[in-house]
């Protein structure tokens, strides 16, 4: 079988590509890869317009099995290939797109699920979705990207140390650290005072220590999504007395100044505390991403909804439990063994990729004294319940290999395509525009 993937953005723009729209496509892409090749022969075009149905005339003089993974939403697929094609995509909204918009049919997702015959998508509440839209009979798997071998992996050499253990990461970037930084530069415009970032200066290397009881996110600040503004400012007031309570916020952006300056002015805003917030934008070297999640206590999410949230698995595959919401992908993976889980409601919202702004769907807004209770909880545990800890520890570690190992996603993608090849399902047929 040959298996043709493609993301729009690839290794050649992902540095310039970091936070902006569909990037993190390329990142399941690279997770799938190493499975995909023990399925079959697998090919990564950088044009399918010209490249995929060249590749599917080929194996098609020779009887071999293609199809074509597009590794995007369905309103960036295509759909007028002659080669099987077959979405691979994230969504964390309770509906998908059912209507045409701005010019474009394909913004009717209906459409291109009908086209092609099949999808592959991240969590069992994607799939409920897509059900809802195309029937319960429609052929779609969920197939997290697995993480779980490498940061388990990672986690199994990660000595477990005392909470007062003190550890250093190289970073080549920018470090913001509340401790240090004068935040009355921050303040509205006709109220700073003292010196800010100068956001044009060069990438220099700097070592950041980071000791207590450490919490960390990691996550694009452009991403609408994300709601950091209640991760942080819940952190500030739950923690105002606390000095070694530490939040980092590992922020994956193109742009400094654009990634930094929102959340350097909420830090002025939720003054005065104690704890320590710390943001880090920069490239981490696999060693220092290592000492990152080792002495990190918690990985946090407060999200409105996640198509799968890679960050959070890959922590809680390292073995560190997780302060979040249980809903979208989420309510696959997290509990309260592994979690301390944040209440949340539901309201009505847009789709992301929707001009009109128009309330199609329900998004999930965390409830904030619930968040707070959720961080003195996990605190208290982390400090005075090192056997409940290390239960939670091991339970996140058992859980993910569960949801996103190699060998679920194998099993998973194997038996999908195959049932797909043997009978012949419309995804095989080509799809027509």
């Amino acid at each position: 079988m040959l298996i043709i993937i493609h993301s729009e953005t690839n290794r050649h723009t992902i540095a310039q590509n970091l936070g902006r729209s569909e990037y993190s496509y390329y990142f399941v892409l690279k997770e799938y890869r190493p499975v995909l090749e023990r399925i079959g022969r697998v090919v990564e075009v950088a044009d399918p317009q010209t490249n995929v149905d060249a590749l599917y005339l080929e194996c098609l003089s020779r009887g071999e099995p293609c199809v074509f993974l597009s590794f995007s939403p369905p309103h960036r697929t295509p759909v007028h290939l002659a080669c099987p094609t077959l979405p691979v995509f994230a969504w964390e909204f309770s509906t998908i797109p059912n209507e045409a918009f701005a010019g474009e049919p394909r913004n009717d997702w209906r459409s291109v699920l009908h086209a092609c015959g099949a999808a592959i998508t991240h969590s069992s509440y994607t799939v409920n979705a897509v059900h809802e839209a195309m029937g319960a009979e429609y052929p779609i798997v969920a197939v997290p990207a697995p993480v779980w071998d490498r940061f388990a992996a990672r986690g199994a050499k990660m000595p477990e140390q005392a909470l007062a253990a003190a550890y250093s990461l190289t970073i080549k970037g920018l470090v913001a650290d509340s401790r240090t930084l004068n935040l009355n530069a921050f303040g509205p415009a006709h109220l700073r005072s003292g010196d800010g970032i100068d956001f044009a200066a060069p990438a220099s290397e700097q070592t950041l220590m980071l000791d207590g009881v450490v919490y960390t996110s990691v996550f694009n600040p452009g991403d609408g999504r994300k709601n950091w503004e209640d991760m942080l400012s819940a952190f500030c007031v739950c923690f105002r007395d606390v000095e070694d309570a530490t939040l980092v916020l590992k922020l994956t952006h193109h742009d400094a100044e654009e990634a930094l300056s929102d959340i350097l002015h909420h830090l002025y805003k939720n003054q005065s505390y104690r704890c320590r917030i710390v943001l880090i934008y920069g490239y981490l070297a696999d060693p220092d991403y290592e000492q990152l999640v080792q002495a990190t206590r918690y990985v946090v999410n407060t999200s409105y909804g996640e198509g799968q949230c890679l960050p959070l698995m890959e922590f809680m595959s390292c073995g560190k439990p997780a302060v979040a919401p249980r809903t979208t992908a989420m309510i696959d993976y997290l509990s309260t063994a592994n979690a301390f889980l944040i209440e949340s409601t539901d309201e009505l919202t847009a789709w992301p990729h929707d001009p009109r702004k128009a309330f199609r769907t329900l998004r999930y807004v965390t409830n904030w004294t619930s968040l707070c209770e959720a961080y003195r909880a996990s605190y208290d545990v982390a400090k005075n319940q090192p056997q409940r800890y290390a239960e939670m520890s091991a339970q996140a570690v058992v859980s993910l290999q569960a949801f996103c190992s190699q060998a679920v996603a194998e099993q998973r993608l194997r038996g999908f395509l195959t049932q797909l090849f043997e009978h012949r399902a419309p995804a095989l047929e080509a799809p027509q525009a």
